[in-house]
């Protein structure tokens, strides 16, 4: 029995079963499994362009209008008393960040934007260009500041953030929720501030300008909002 393995098939789907309760190596050599091929650079499947029905659209939902790919902020499905249903939304556009309206006919086929999301982590800045590498892969993604919006206030060296493809583009990235920045310029808190409560303006190490309490100094570090940029509490 040397060289040989004895197991039970217990399920299986058709195109794979075994006639037998038993079989050998040499015998699920000779099956033919569909190859399914993977990028050597990224080492993602590939993904099947799909559409989905108006109907099923809500915010969060990707899709592809004139060529674009746009994400759904806001929607809502309308049942007038004469005409046919449809569905209005508010939509962005992730290549050029503007919001438009847009009503789709209730039922009718829209296409879903392909767009996945691979984590990455601002090594540093180079000019104009913020760097970005997979840790697996060690592999440089660069995004242009003009691109970048107005996130770039709080991006830190070191952070881990989620940038998002679409036809291996890289067309937005998502920070952390919360980050931990060091105060390097704030005028200084005079006593009884935290009794009667107000804020000022403070300079972050990253040049954001964040409002926080009276009492915070130079050199303390608080936690942000990066979807608000409200100071949340002392770290």
């Amino acid at each position: 029995m040397a060289g040989r393995a004895i197991f039970s098939v217990s399920s299986c789907s058709p195109s794979l079963c075994i006639p037998y309760s038993t079989a050998s190596f040499s015998s699920m050599n000779r099956l033919a499994l569909p190859a399914v091929r993977i990028s050597p650079r990224t080492n993602r499947f590939p993904r099947i362009h799909c559409s989905l029905s108006a109907n099923d659209i809500k915010a969060g939902t990707n899709i592809e209008v004139d060529g674009a790919p746009w994400r759904v902020l806001e929607f809502l499905h309308v049942k007038p008393g004469k005409g046919a249903a449809f569905v209005r939304t508010k939509i962005r556009n992730y290549v050029n960040g503007s919001t438009v309206e847009r009503t789709f006919r209730a039922g009718i086929s829209v296409e879903e934007a392909n767009i996945y999301k691979e984590t990455k982590q601002f090594t540093y800045k180079d000019g104009s260009q913020f760097v970005f590498m997979d840790l697996t892969t060690y592999e440089e993604t660069r995004l242009n500041e003009s691109d970048m919006g107005e996130k770039t206030k709080w991006l830190k060296e070191g952070m881990e953030c989620i940038l998002l493809y679409w036809k291996d583009k890289v067309i937005d990235f998502d920070l952390p929720i919360t980050v931990k920045l060091k105060v390097v310029d704030v005028d200084p808190g005079l006593r009884g501030d935290t009794v009667q409560g107000g804020s000022k303006p403070a300079t972050m190490e990253t040049g954001a300008i964040v409002a926080v309490p009276l009492f915070i100094n130079v050199g303390e570090e608080i936690f942000v909002d990066t979807r608000t940029g409200a100071y949340m509490n002392r770290a």
